[in-house]
């Protein structure tokens, strides 16, 4: 099997052949069940499961395998064992949901993530600025995708996509209808052969239609909107990856509600670039941008400079990011705590023989 298909290509053989073991080779995983894996490989698309030694010395679950991870492997007939996962150029994660302090690989090494919301319901910047800090974060180009624009109309989807470019600038928003395609050829320039996209958003909001359509047939189940609660049903179950059509590569997500920042790379900075441009104008080092005097945010904000709605979801995000760091801080100490007793019974233990 050719592995330019799933995005190998010279630069990145170059990159990672040193650090693939003697004796193994490369494969980049497409699908993953419950540490039951799918990876594509020169051999074909085989069953995997990663060595009992990845699984000892990985620190976290983000040592794992994920989605669009290049990994060192040994091939069999029918079945691939996972040594190591190589060094990975960008990652989408967040918060574990139910897990303080413990982070969720969504997908590795991808070029750009599509944010998708539908034009016709349960539109939220707010949301989308959560994502872009994911995005931001792991070193991912973002854009904004509005769907099912045939059945918000012209009218609103306009005004929708003009307020999110004057909320966030910078960012490329797409409007498109899954139903007539209209909108897709705008998709073109950021999904490239060799390109490697991720889609993510809520339930319902058309992701995997939209992978269908790409892909030139169905490869992902799509339902309906509940009328009695307007919500999407969760009909992707698993990521996977996608080869498409013009052969750019997509990953599918089921749908996300809980989207917890895990910001420790200047994701939230870099989402709320003018916030963070003008704090450095703030007449203290420290400020919090909350009521102290002096504070460039917050007179920009009175002054109809910067969204209200913005300032508030910043403060927001921020004291989230406060709090994961705290949290993951005192996990971590509580891990090299447990890590010196289990040292010190181990000598005791030598001592006694």
């Amino acid at each position: 099997m050719n592995l330019e298909k799933y995005g190998y290509n010279a630069t990145l053989s170059q990159q990672l052949t040193p650090e693939i073991p003697a004796g193994l080779e490369p494969g980049r995983i497409l699908a993953e069940h419950k540490e039951r894996y799918i990876v594509a490989c020169a051999t074909g698309e085989l069953d995997a499961e990663i060595t009992g030694n990845l699984r000892f010395t990985a620190r976290s679950r983000e040592d794992f395998p994920a989605v669009g991870d290049w990994v060192a492997l040994t091939p069999y007939d029918d079945f691939a064992l996972i040594h190591a996962v190589l060094p990975r150029r960008s990652l989408i994660s967040r918060q574990l949901p139910g897990h303080a302090g413990e982070v969720q690989v969504i997908a590795a090494n991808v070029d750009v993530a599509f944010l998708l919301q539908a034009a016709d319901r349960d539109f939220s910047p707010n949301r989308l600025e959560r994502y872009l800090t994911l995005c931001h974060t792991g070193k991912v180009k973002p854009v904004i995708v509005l769907t099912k624009t045939d059945l918000a109309g012209e009218e609103l989807t306009h005004s929708l996509s003009a307020s999110l470019r004057q909320r966030i600038p910078g960012t490329p928003v797409v409007a498109l209808s899954n139903a007539t395609r209209e909108g897709y050829e705008a998709l073109a320039p950021f999904l490239g052969r060799g390109i490697t996209g991720c889609l993510l958003g809520s339930s319902g909001v058309g992701k995997s239609t939209l992978l269908n359509n790409l892909a030139g047939h169905e490869r992902m189940k799509t339902g309906v909107i509940s009328e009695s609660i307007d919500r999407g049903r969760h009909v992707t179950t698993h990521r996977e990856l996608i080869v498409l059509e013009n052969g750019g590569i997509l990953i599918d997500n089921p749908g996300m509600r809980e989207v917890g920042i895990t910001d420790s790379e200047g994701g939230l900075e870099a989402t709320f670039a003018h916030i963070a441009d003008l704090s450095k104008q703030c007449r203290f080092n420290d400020c919090r941008h909350i009521h102290e005097a002096g504070c460039a945010v917050i007179e920009a904000v009175s002054r109809g400079e910067i969204d209200p709605g913005a300032y508030e979801n910043y403060l927001r995000l921020e004291r989230e990011k406060d709090h994961f760091e705290a949290t993951l801080a005192e996990r971590r100490r509580k891990d090299k705590q447990f890590g010196k007793m289990v040292k010190e019974f181990k000598k005791r233990k030598e001592e006694r023989q």
